[in-house]
Order: structure tokens, then sequence, then C-alpha cells
């Protein structure tokens, strides 16, 4: 597909310098910086995530998680209860705050000096857990598309947001995903919603153009080879492809054996101005950031 069919000088852009990414975001009383990317741990404290060794059921377990990310050198921990993968059917509300509350206070008492990541598409939820935990980021993998509270939360409580593209909802999603130009789509929805947090007062915004979410393997390896283009907006760009099916399919794999797979599309997302990494294998991720910043500043050792 060509790119050159995006423009985006014509759009209503945020405010910010057209093309080149903010360098930090506010977490809470203090500024996370983006100078050099990060990585972002996941701890799944469910039962049916598609990769079946990030699921955390018991205190025990969530704590040697929680352990071994921090251990590893993860920048932003983030917790999700309720899977969101494909084909997959919601927990209720009720369990979803109830596995949430569990861990963040497990984040906090192992590494209070960690900012949580609320993986959640509920306003209820998140809410909550700002008003008692002081969560600091929300990860919402609707982009407010699923609860139209949700942007009403982050502004009134001026938490990061995490504003990922999908088509669909996790259910249907990958039934029979269909785009025009992918790039461009996505382009011109984070603009428009990114337009709509900035009335309300939200500063704090990272995009991720949501891998998996309403895909196909096709979209998803197009969206990755023009993933500078949504710099254009201003603003850090998350890349989450962790062991997910546009690694496993063509590899011919199983999750679990996706590891390697996983840590060459990290070091494209990296060369391609990712910010952030969201990973289930902190440590790979966090020595791709460092080799990329040896190759990128040319160093001679």
């Amino acid at each position: 597909m060509e790119v050159g069919s995006i423009a985006p000088q014509d759009m209503a852009l945020p405010k910010g310098k057209t093309g080149e990414q903010l360098t930090s975001i506010r977490c809470g009383g203090r500024l996370l910086s983006l100078a050099e990317p990060v990585v972002m741990g996941i701890v799944n404290v469910t039962t049916d995530s598609f990769y079946a060794k990030s699921r955390c059921r018991t205190a025990s377990q969530i704590r040697r998680r929680v352990e071994q990310v921090v251990r590893e050198g993860a920048a932003i921990v983030d917790l999700g209860a309720c899977s969101t993968r494909p084909g997959s059917i919601p927990v209720d509300e009720g369990l979803e705050l109830r596995r949430l509350r569990r861990a963040v206070a497990i984040v906090r008492e192992l590494a209070p000096q960690l900012p949580i990541s609320i993986d959640t598409y509920r306003a209820s939820v998140a809410e909550a857990l700002i008003e008692e935990f002081g969560v600091e980021i929300i990860n919402d993998i609707s982009a407010g598309e699923m609860d139209s509270a949700m942007f009403g939360v982050v502004a009134r409580h001026g938490v990061a947001y995490i504003l990922t593209h999908i088509q669909g909802t996790p259910t249907s999603m990958q039934m029979n995903p269909t785009y025009t130009d992918v790039v461009a789509e996505v382009l011109d929805f984070f603009v428009a919603r990114v337009n709509s947090l900035r009335a309300l007062g939200v500063a704090d915004i990272i995009l991720d153009p949501g891998f998996g979410f309403g895909k196909t393997v096709e979209h998803n390896y197009t969206l990755l080879r023009n993933l500078g283009v949504f710099s254009s907006v201003g603003l850090p760009v998350l890349a989450g492809v962790s062991r997910k099916s546009m690694i496993f399919k063509v590899l011919e794999v199983e999750p679990k054996d996706a590891l390697l797979g996983t840590q060459s599309l990290d070091t494209i997302a990296l060369l391609n101005g990712a910010r952030i990494l969201r990973v289930h294998d902190v440590l790979p991720a966090v020595q791709a950031v460092k080799l990329c910043r040896v190759y990128q500043e040319q160093a001679v050792w």
C-alpha cells in the first residue's frame, strides 16, 4: 500500500510538534522519561489470556511475576484481569475489579516506584483503582468506544491514557477485519480521538495501533512497517506484538514458542519509532532497547 495518500499536515492534529513524539509522560506526581524507549511488563491476573504462561491466578503467582518483571527492568507494570484475546467472553465487572485490587496492592508493596497501568475498557473499574490506589495509567483497548464514560474518568483524574485502535470488539474483531487503507484509517482514528481527549483536557496520551485487534496478519505488518507515520500526531507510540498471532501464525508455532519472533518484531518496532514495548518477556525487550540505542548512535566499542 502507499502511504503517500496520508497528509497529516492537512488534518486537525493536536497541539505539539508534528512528526516529533513527546519524550515524557506524567505518571501521578512524576515524569516518566521516554527519551529512550521503555518496557512495559504484562501481568495477567486471568484464567484465559492467550499466552498460558502469563496467567497468574493466586497471590503467590502474582508476587513472583511482579518480582520478575521488576528484576528484569520494566519501567511500567501493566495489570489486566479481563482477557481481550480474540473470541474472548468478558468476565463480570465485579470479578475484574476484585482481581485487580489484589494485584495492584501487591505491586504497590513490591515496587512502589513503578507506574501501574490498568488494562481495562470499563470506566468504573478504572475510576475505582485510580481513587483507591492512585494508579497512573489507563490502558483502554477500545479507545473509549466500549464505555463512553472512560474519557471523562481519565480527564477528571488527570491520569495518562493509552489510546488503542480496535475494529469491533474482542468477541468479534477477528471475524472479518476490513480496511481500504489500514494506515490512513488508523491515523484518522487517532487524530479524531486525540482531539476529543484534548478537548476534555487530557494531556498525557500514548498511541497503540492495536496489533491483532481487528486486523489480519497483513494489516499488522503494514502497520508495523509504517509505525513511524503515527509519530505525526506528536505523541508516544506503544507497540504490543508480544507472542501474538502475527508472529506465531507466520512461524507456524504456538505462542509459547514465539519469543524469538517477538524479539525480532520488537526490534523493528523500536527502529520504526516505538517508545514503549508492551511485552510478556521483559529482559529480552530491555536488551533490544539497549542494542537499538547503540545501533542508532553508531557507537564504537
